[in-house]
Parts: structure tokens; C-alpha cells; sequence
């Protein structure tokens, strides 16, 4: 056995928001590095990731930043609303301000989730224990002392310690020494008085933490006051999400004045654009740190004492609902907000405390509690012992402590310990560093730190190459479960997504096999967090991947977000890197992927013509080309090139698509039938997307007039709960839809209700391409569901040109032929049909739009019309149920 090689220990040094955060991200760039770390999370509360800001169990408190704001991935946005989606809070949206201790189940889940996929690269150990000092060892490594009297030593240490506990150094002597002044409120059990009785309350203090204190301790008979130098409560977030407007553009250095005049310039301006002041402020966040860096100290002090509590009561916002809540018991005279500074206090014989402010007023209240916020972090004894040591100072005007980039500076300036911190420590480097947005992004700086002396040497030899020859950044074992991912997707098989996954289980490094996952997901529909995979190979991409790879990844996240609509981004791909397979079947609209333009535009042919030299008469190549030469009618051709890759690769689901459409298109209806029928049961077992070869034979049926098979194919293969999504809609929905229709359906047909259960309602309403909202308002007209169709037509208007060209006008039509209008119907269809190429997929596809206006034509008595359709259907392609419709047909 090989020895195990030497592991780097890391101790985070408290387990609260920022220790959750940072642990997450040294897990999962050690485990993407396959670099062994141990990990020592040093935190005497019960339960990792909750800190005091989530540890709350009220309800009513609530973030202060929306939940599209609070992912624990900088380059993940959506990770928290996907998490809260699948644990039972399925309408949350990225502007819901969800409860703390929501968020803290989240952070708390999402390390041990983190902790788990590093199981093998990283060893975790929790020590239930508060560390107390910290000091050199002769060999250069750090030893925590903790208060329990053990001890710890580590290679470096992350200080993710939050804010220091205040000192209420402001407090007279006369409440200091009250049992009923409350310093900590946050401390376990520190709010047991005043919840058990209903006298009035002070909080000192009209921030946040004040904020969630009136809330908590309102009751009928009690007054909340709140006092503070300002007098002024957080201001409310708006009620809905304003758009972004981008920030003034100040230089670096400019003088405090000059940024105050562009900043209320810049409020100005956004307030005329868009009537609120909001989106002003936000859009400084990115930049803020920047302009703090860029004052003078005492242009720093300036801008505390003049306009820091405006800044953070501006900045720093409550939530829509507690503001309402607030305004209630302001209202109700329960809560009661004043300027004021505390000038002395007594304690009566009763326990009241009379506490008088400095203009003379006295309030008198039963409990008095510090809402002032934090104190100084060298008054803990961790960071005092440091500071002995000379190996820490104050930050700048006692912020916090002094830091570079997160490491710890000591008293001559330098920046040599492997000591780290994040957060509230780091407030007087960078002014705005408590919120999870900061947090989240110091704590993947961090982790690339630690880890960064500990990279492994450059792989030496050569790579392992995929099925095409291509070199891939990763070790043997994952290659070849790649190339078999690959394979699978090429042939149309199931199991792609399996292959892949193993790839990136046994190299969380690897790019392409996260990209690959993200690209079946967005696709195929594949049970994949594209977010998260997406994500990941951007971060594989970064740290180990060639020019090819990172191309490919940059590919998938334009495809994923929608920002290649021209395909431009892929196409150059392939230019330069024209063996790239996956690339190549993502590009061209074939049954796998929905491609980068519709069939009928020779940009596809013009692809495949290009690239093939790459693939020198390969079976997947061939494929694709027969599948393109019956989509320019050259049946003959394509029959030919279809069964020349049949021969090579008998699986490949490419080549039996080209050849279904082959045999459909030209009239080949029994032959076709009984060929696919036969490939279905026998080798196509694995395709991935057989219930669309099904969906062929049943078209052959449909054509043979037999509608005893239609129904039994349709039951067998095609009914709702053996397919689902966009499949049941574009496949089981459009059947069911062209057999009513041409009375093809013996008996009742099914319910197309039970089609539409099978398929997501964002799918049904919302669907992102035209081809899907194209069969979306079929299943919807089938439904006889006049108010949806009219959703979707709204939506469509709102979406791309094809939706509102084509699926807008097709809503009106069907809207018409549900409600009987069969004139109108028929009129719109009519218009419409030259256009509905535009929407992709398939002529066969595309074809339930025509059928639809048959039935039309006929429903309203315009018979001649429906005649000279069924006559240019049967020269297109003869077929028995047309020849049936069209002698059935009166006069």
C-alpha cells in the first residue's frame, strides 16, 4: 500500500455563519484537488452553520437580504431558493425574504452536505469547545489553547469569530451595574426575564438587532421604547424587485466630498429613472470596499461621524413584512422610537429602571437591553492573546483588526502567519464585510489560499483521451467513465448521465463531466442541479482544464443562460475543435438536443459538411448527416446514410430517427411500422428517448387508419406515467390531440388532463422555446382550458420573436376552435401555417398544427378548403386514413 501522504491541518476557529461558509468551500477545493486536509472546526454551540444570527427560532425574524442574495456559492445564485424548493417551500422565489432560522437549517445542511461528497480527501473534526489563545510553535505551525484545557495544532487557522460581543462601554454607571440591564441578547437564556413578564422594555439601540427584539418582546401591555443617537429605524426593502441600474463611475482616491456629491447625484438620478432611491444604494455594493479603501483615515472618521448611521440605515434594510409589522405596533403606541443619548439610570426598590436621556427626559422601564451592536475583537480573549504576541493589531480607527486580503497583519506590518480571517473582523479593511454576499466570496478567497501551497505537481504524461481523440484533464478511471457517458449520448442510450456522474464522483475536478451533467439537464431533462453542475465546472475550468475544455464549459453556460442566441459561442467552438462530439450534437437539432437553429436552415447541413473530416465517415457523424438529408426531403440519400451507420453502430439512435422520418415522409407506412416496431422492442430497449420512436410508430398507425393500434400503442407506451414532461407534452399530448381529431380513437379517448398532470406547469405556461409552447397550447386546447391558453399567449408575447410570431397568433386560433368559433379558427390557422416552420422540430411534428386545420375547415362547413388540403397531403405523402377523411367529406 502507499503511504499516506502528508495532510495539511486547518482549524476554523468558530462554526457560525462565516466558519460554515469557509469549511463548505475547503471542502470542495480540496475535494475538486483531491488535496487530503484535515479540518478541525473549533465551536462550543450545539449545531454547525447557525452562529446568533440563526440561531433565532422566531419566525418573525427575518432575513434582511432577499433569498436570491443569500446562496452560500458566490457562482451560485440560486443554490438557497433550489434548497427551500425541496425541502416543502416550493413558492419561494429569488425576492422572498425567508426566516433566519430557515437559513440557518440551510447553511447548516449545505456544510454537511459539503462534508460528505469530501469524504476520503477531507477528515472533520468538531471540537465542542471555545479557543482562548493562539501561539507559534518552533516549527512554524499554530497552537490553539482551549477552554476546556486542551489543545490544537494546526497548520494555519481560519478566525471566523463574527462580530465581537459589545463591551456597553456608553452605559452610566447607574445601569451597568442593573441585574435588569441586558448586555447579550443573543445569549442563551439572556431574554427569559423580559418574556416572562409584561413590563415596559428600553432597547438602546434602533438597528437590527432592535428591530428583531421589538418584535420578539411585543405583548398586549407593554411599551417597547427605542432609543438611539438618530432616532432613525432601518429603512424597508421595496415591495418588489426594482431594476438594476449600473453605478456612477468615481475614481480611486477622489476626496470624501467628491463621493458624497456622485453618490447623491447618482440617488438623484436613479429617483427621477425609476421613482426609488433603492437600486442607487445596491448598486454600489460591488464597489463600496473600494471607495472605503480609497479615503483618508480621517476622511474614514469623517464619514462615521457624519454619515454612517444615514449609510447603514439606508443600507442596511428590514424586510417588507417586518416593516409592516413595525408600522403596526407604532400604531398601536407598543412601540415607541426617539433621538436620544443615555445620561444616567437607577434602579428603584421595585427593579424598574429610571433611565434619563440627555436632554432631561426619564423613561421608565422594567428591563433595559445594549441593541448598540458589537464591541471590539481585541477584547476576546482569543484575539488578545494575539495581540500580546505582536501578531495582531487594531484595524483602521479600531475597526476590527488590521488584515491584507484576509491574513492577518502583525505589528510590523506583515502578513507571514497562515493566519486568516473573514467578516466582521475585516470591517475596517472593508467598511461593508458582514453580510452573507461578502461572507460568501471571502470564504472562497480563503480556501484558495490555504490550499494554495498545498497544489499538487502538473500531471506528467500523457492524458487519457475521449471516444474522438481528444485529450481529457483528468485521470484514466474517470475517462473512461466519460467516454462511456459520451458514447451513450451519441447512440441516444440511457445511462448517460450515470457514466457521468461516476466521472465526476471519482474526480469532483473534472470540467467537462460537471458541464456534460449541466448540458443533459438543461436539455434532456436529465435529474440534474444544473445550477450546482454548471457551477462546478466554471470552478473545474479554472483551476485544471485546457483551452478546449474551458471553451466547452463556456459554451453550456451561455446555453444554460440563455446568452448565445445565435449560437455564435458553439459555433466557434466547433471551428476550433471540430472533433468535439458532444459539442457537435448539441449544435445540430436532432432528437437529443434541441440544436442551435430549426432543421431547415442549411446552417446545420453547412456544420456537419464542415466538421467532417474530424470524424472520417464515423457512425455518429453519418447519422446526423442522414437525419439532415431528410430534412431537405433527399429521402433516398438519407435511407442510404442511415443504414450505412445502422451497419457500423446498430444502436445509434440518430440513425433510427433519420430512418423513422424516412420512412414516414415518403409514404412507407406498413414498412415503417413493422422496422421501428421491431427496433423498439429489440435494440432500442436502452434509447433514451424511446417513447419518441413510440411516438413514430404510432404515427405509421395513425396514417393505416387503425386506431385499435393507435390506442393500444398509446396505452403500452405513451400514456401519462410511463412518459412525463416535455416528452408526454410533445409526444403522448400531440398523439391523443391528432386522434380526436381525425375520430382515430376508438371509444372515449383519454382525458387530456391527465397529459397535462404529467408535465410541470412552469413547462405548460411559461416554456421557454416555441417549440414547447407550440405543443403547450395544444395540450391546453385539448383541455379545453380557454384561460390558460390565454396565460400562455400573454407569456408568449412577452418572450422571444418566434413565440410571439407563431404561438401568440396559434393561442387566439385554438382559444377560437375550443370556444366553437370554428370561422375564426380556421381563418387564423390558415394565416398562420406558412409560419410555423419557424418554431423548429420537425415537419412531422409541426404537422399537428395543419391537422388542427383540417378539423377547422371542416367544422365550419368550408369544405372545398379541407378538400384541396387532404389532396396535397396525399401528393405529398398517400396515406389511408386521408384518403378516409377526404371521402367522408360531403359533395
Amino acid at each position: 500500500m502507499s503511504p499516506d501522504p502528508e495532510r495539511h491541518t486547518v482549524a476554523i476557529v468558530g462554526a457560525g455563519a462565516a466558519g460554515a461558509l469557509t469549511a463548505v468551500q475547503l471542502c470542495e477545493t480540496a475535494t475538486r484537488r483531491r488535496t487530503p486536509l484535515d479540518l478541525v472546526l473549533v465551536d462550543p454551540a450545539p449545531e454547525a452553520g447557525r452562529g446568533v444570527a440563526y440561531a433565532t427560532a422566531d419566525p418573525r425574524h427575518r432575513l434582511n437580504v432577499p433569498a436570491g442574495g443569500m446562496s452560500c456559492y458566490p457562482d451560485d445564485p440560486g443554490h438557497l431558493t433550489r434548497w427551500l424548493c425541496h425541502h416543502g417551500e416550493r413558492a419561494v422565489t429569488a425576492a422572498d425574504f425567508i426566516p433566519r432560522y430557515r437559513y440557518g437549517a440551510y447553511l447548516a445542511d449545505t456544510l454537511g452536505q459539503a462534508l460528505v461528497r469530501a469524504h476520503g480527501v477531507v477528515r472533520v473534526r468538531r471540537l465542542r469547545s471555545r479557543a482562548e489563545a493562539c501561539a507559534d510553535t518552533p516549527d512554524g505551525r499554530l497552537r490553539l489553547r482551549l477552554a476546556d484545557g486542551g489543545s490544537l495544532t494546526a497548520d494555519s487557522a481560519v478566525l471566523a469569530t463574527g462580530p465581537a460581543a459589545g463591551r456597553s462601554a456608553w452605559a452610566p454607571a447607574g445601569l451597568s451595574a442593573s441585574p435588569r440591564f441586558i448586555t447579550t441578547p443573543w445569549a442563551p437564556g439572556a431574554l427569559a426575564g423580559p418574556l416572562a413578564d409584561t413590563a415596559d422594555v428600553l432597547l438602546v439601540g434602533t438597528g437590527l438587532t432592535a428591530v428583531d427584539l421589538a418584535l420578539t418582546l411585543d405583548r398586549p401591555g407593554r411599551v417597547v421604547h427605542a432609543v438611539s443617537r438618530g432616532g432613525l429605524l432601518p429603512q424597508p426593502h421595496a415591495l418588489n424587485p426594482l431594476r438594476t441600474v449600473a453605478p456612477p463611475r468615481i475614481p480611486a482616491g477622489v476626496p470624501l466630498d467628491a463621493v458624497r456629491r456622485a453618490v447623491f447625484r447618482h440617488v438623484g438620478r436613479t429617483v427621477r429613472l425609476l421613482g426609488d432611491w433603492r437600486p442607487a444604494l445596491d448598486s454600489l455594493r460591488p464597489h463600496t470596499a473600494g471607495l472605503w479603501q480609497g479615503l483618508t483615515p480621517a476622511e474614514r472618521a469623517e464619514f462615521l461621524r457624519r454619515d454612517g448611521s444615514l449609510w447603514n440605515t439606508h443600507r442596511h434594510r428590514m424586510a417588507p413584512a417586518t416593516a409592516e409589522a413595525l408600522d403596526r405596533l407604532r400604531a398601536a403606541r407598543r412601540l415607541r422610537v426617539r433621538p436620544g443619548r443615555i445620561a444616567a439610570a437607577r434602579t428603584g426598590p421595585d427593579g424598574a429602571v429610571a433611565v434619563t436621556l440627555a436632554d432631561g427626559r426619564t423613561l421608565h422601564a422594567g428591563w433595559v437591553i445594549d441593541c448598540t451592536g458589537p464591541g471590539h475583537h481585541l477584547d476576546d480573549p482569543l484575539w488578545q492573546s494575539l495581540a500580546e504576541a505582536g501578531a495582531v493589531v487594531p484595524g483602521p480607527l479600531g475597526l476590527g483588526v488590521a488584515t491584507r486580503d484576509g491574513r492577518l497583519l502583525d505589528a510590523a506590518g506583515r502578513a507571514e502567519r497562515a493566519l486568516f480571517t473573514l467578516g466582521a473582523p475585516r470591517r475596517g479593511e472593508l467598511w461593508e464585510t458582514t453580510a452573507i454576499p461578502e461572507i460568501r466570496t471571502q470564504a472562497a478567497d480563503v480556501a484558495r489560499q490555504v490550499l494554495a501551497p498545498l497544489a499538487p505537481p502538473p500531471r506528467r504524461g500523457r492524458r487519457p483521451l475521449d471516444t474522438h481523440g481528444l485529450p481529457l484533464s483528468t485521470h484514466a478511471e474517470a475517462a473512461a467513465a466519460h467516454r462511456a457517458g459520451l458514447e451513450r449520448v451519441l447512440k441516444v442510450r440511457s445511462g448517460a448521465e450515470e457514466s457521468f456522474r461516476r466521472a465526476v464522483t471519482l474526480d469532483p475536478g473534472f470540467a467537462l463531466g460537471h458541464a456534460a451533467l449541466a448540458l443533459l439537464g438543461h436539455e434532456c431533462g436529465a435529474q440534474v442541479d444544473v445550477d450546482r453542475e454548471l457551477a462546478e465546472a466554471q470552478r473545474c475550468a479554472r483551476e485544471r482544464a485546457d483551452a478546449r475544455e474551458r471553451s466547452f464549459v463556456a459554451v453550456v453556460t451561455h446555453r444554460v443562460q440563455g446568452t448565445d442566441p445565435d449560437g455564435s459561442a458553439l459555433l466557434g467552438h466547433l471551428d476550433a475543435h471540430p472533433g468535439d462530439a458532444l459539442a457537435l450534437a448539441a449544435a445540430v437539432p436532432t432528437i437529443a438536443f434541441s440544436g442551435v437553429r430549426d432543421l431547415d436552415d442549411d446552417y446545420a447541413l453547412r456544420l456537419v459538411e464542415r466538421t467532417s473530416p474530424a470524424y472520417d465517415g464515423h457512425w455518429f457523424h453519418t447519422s446526423l448527416l442522414a437525419f439532415l438529408r431528410q430534412g431537405q426531403g433527399r429521402f433516398h440519400e438519407a435511407g442510404e446514410l442511415a443504414h450505412r451507420a445502422l451497419a457500423a453502430e446498430p444502436a445509434s439512435g440518430h440513425a433510427v430517427h433519420a430512418l423513422a422520418h424516412v420512412h414516414y415522409e415518403s409514404g412507407a407506412h406498413e414498412a415503417g411500422r413493422d422496422w421501428l416496431d421491431s427496433w423498439v422492442s429489440g435494440r432500442g430497449r436502452g434509447a433514451v428517448h424511446r417513447a419518441h420512436f413510440s411516438w413514430h410508430i404510432a404515427l405509421h398507425e395513425l396514417a393505416l387508419d387503425d386506431p385499435a393500434a393507435v390506442r393500444r400503442r398509446w396505452l403500452a407506451q405513451l400514456a401519462p406515467g410511463r412518459v412525463s414532461g416535455v416528452r408526454a407534452l410533445v409526444d403522448s399530448g400531440s398523439l391523443l390531440w391528432r386522434a380526436r381529431l381525425s375520430d382515430s380513437w376508438p371509444g372515449e379517448a383519454p382525458a387530456a388532463d391527465e397529459v397535462l398532470d404529467a408535465v410541470e406547469r412552469e413547462v405548460l405556461e411559461r416554456p421557454a422555446t416555441a417549440f414547447t409552447a407550440l405543443h403547450a397550447a395544444v395540450a391546453l386546447a385539448a383541455a379545453g382550458d380557454v384561460a390558460a391558453l390565454r396565460r400562455l399567449r400573454d407569456h408568449a408575447f412577452g418572450a422571444d420573436a418566434v413565440q410571439r410570431e407563431v404561438v401568440v397568433p396559434l393561442c387566439e386560433a385554438l382559444a377560437a376552435l375550443v370556444e366553437e368559433r370554428f370561422q375564426d379558427a380556421a381563418r387564423d390557422l390558415t394565416a398562420l401555417l406558412p409560419t410555423v416552420r419557424k418554431v423548429g422540430g420537425s415537419a412531422a411534428q409541426r404537422e399537428v398544427v395543419e391537422e388542427t386545420l383540417l378539423y377547422a375547415l371542416v367544422s365550419a362547413g368550408r369544405c372545398e378548403a379541407a378538400r384541396r388540403l387532404l389532396d396535397s397531403r396525399l401528393d405529398r405523402r398517400p396515406a389511408s386514413r386521408d384518403r378516409r377523411l377526404l371521402a367522408a367529406l360531403p359533395g
